[in-house]
């Protein structure tokens, strides 16, 4: 060992564990397993952008029943949520 002879650097022949032999992609891209199948994943410049492509997706979604499902769970809960706080539901209606 030298005074002026700097070491060297160890080198490692690493692959990362679930990284297929085919060479397909970045193996340390930490990507979604649906970001694929979506339109709302990506870059979109506002909001409003954000938000339309969210509702598109929604609507275009095969699953319209657990839409509807999910529609009516929110309103039961917002119901309760009223009940629960004792909001007066009479200031809707008009009295005659």
């Amino acid at each position: 060992m030298g005074i002026f002879k700097l070491r060297k650097n160890k080198r490692f022949n690493y692959t990362p564990r679930h990284f297929d032999d085919k060479g397909e992609g970045n193996p340390f891209e930490i990507k979604h397993k649906f970001d694929d199948y979506r339109k709302t994943v990506g870059s979109n410049s506002g909001i409003k952008s954000k938000f339309k492509n969210a509702f598109n997706e929604l609507k275009e979604s095969p699953d319209r029943e657990v839409n509807i499902r999910i529609l009516i769970i929110i309103a039961i809960l917002l119901l309760i949520f009223l009940f629960i706080i004792d909001f007066d539901l009479s200031i809707f209606f008009s009295k005659k």
